[in-house]
């Protein structure tokens, strides 16, 4: 049984809740994906915070790429991109 691995905007929104306590709408950052990630309130500890909480669930560790993305859109397609090699 193969599983999937991939990041949602919905997931990632939880994350940046959990991880950063920054509490966002998943349809506004679904909405707004290609804006900023400080248009949001996430500063860069906040997402390291979030990437950690990646590579400790997933047991994947992310490429440092990550914690220079700038949008949701750019961070989510990397992280899925890093996973899918991964699997």
């Amino acid at each position: 049984m193969t599983i999937q691995m991939e990041l949602t905007v919905q997931q990632l929104a939880a994350l940046m809740k959990n991880a950063a306590g920054v509490a966002v709408d998943p349809e506004a950052l679904e909405t707004a994906a290609d804006s900023g990630f400080d248009t949001f309130g996430l500063d860069s500890l906040g997402l390291l915070g979030i990437i950690s909480d990646l590579e400790n669930n997933h047991g994947t560790a992310m490429p440092p790429e990550a914690e220079r993305c700038r949008t949701p859109r750019e961070f989510i397609d990397l992280v899925n991109s890093t996973l899918a090699a991964g699997a």
